[in-house]
């Protein structure tokens, strides 16, 4: 091969590689694990219903992704939801962009477990329907209420203590929600927020989350994790 060709080889060799990748991480819950590195993927498998109240879920989930094109969490970021509340033996989760409802399903069958209950916020209203109707069809309308509007107003009238929070709605807001959530929070509660890479992240979320004493905060494969600790 001449000299003169290679780069162009190179390049479409590349491109092709990269198109794969994309192709290769595609999975439910819509999107592309680009924040995940290979080996991640290559030992991971797909998740295994232990009876069949999940195996109903986890088609629901699989319905979701393929019919309803909206932006939802992918099924890796939904897992360690369910991992994280189910762990702690979450009993109250807020989650701000319920979208239609994939996050909220994961959540939902970790709170079906512990008792617990999931308030989700989202301002569309007929994302907000959606969402409703996917609930009920997982089992988990009694586990899940949704609340459809401006959640930086609806916010403020949610009593009681929080043990998790997940964040996936407007960046910008991030900051506010997590200042509204923060005395609510208990100790040893945990706020996850979505999309937290270079290009999306919030600066003055991320000074609150990376600074404050009284957080402990890593970012895993796009979504920062953050402890409470008093």
């Amino acid at each position: 091969m001449s000299l003169q060709y290679r780069p162009y080889v190179l390049a479409l060799a590349t491109a092709t590689l990269c198109l794969a990748t994309s192709v290769v991480s595609a999975q439910r819950g819509g999107g592309p694990r680009g924040d995940r590195n290979s080996g991640d993927l290559e030992l991971e498998k797909p998740p295994v219903p232990h009876n069949d109240f999940e195996e109903n879920a986890l088609k629901v989930l699989d319905d979701i992704a393929a019919n309803q094109p909206f932006r939802n969490v992918p099924e890796n970021d939904g897992r360690l939801l369910r991992i994280m509340a189910q762990s702690m033996g979450a009993k109250n989760v807020v989650e701000l962009g319920t979208s239609t409802g994939i996050s909220g399903i994961w959540i939902g069958l970790a709170l079906k477990e512990t008792g617990g209950k999931l308030t989700t916020y989202e301002i569309d209203a007929d994302r907000a329907a959606k969402a409703r109707d996917n609930f009920e069809r997982a089992g988990l309308s009694d586990v899940i209420t949704i609340v459809q509007g401006d959640a930086h107003e609806n916010l403020k009238s949610y009593e009681g203590t929080v043990d998790m929070v997940f964040l996936d709605a407007d960046k910008e807001g991030y900051i506010d929600y997590l200042n509204t959530l923060m005395p609510k929070l208990r100790p040893g509660g945990l706020i996850l927020a979505h999309n937290i890479n270079p290009r999306m992240a919030h600066p003055p979320f991320m000074e609150a989350i990376t600074t404050n004493p009284n957080l402990d905060t890593v970012v895993r494969g796009g979504m920062s994790i953050s402890l409470k600790k008093k």
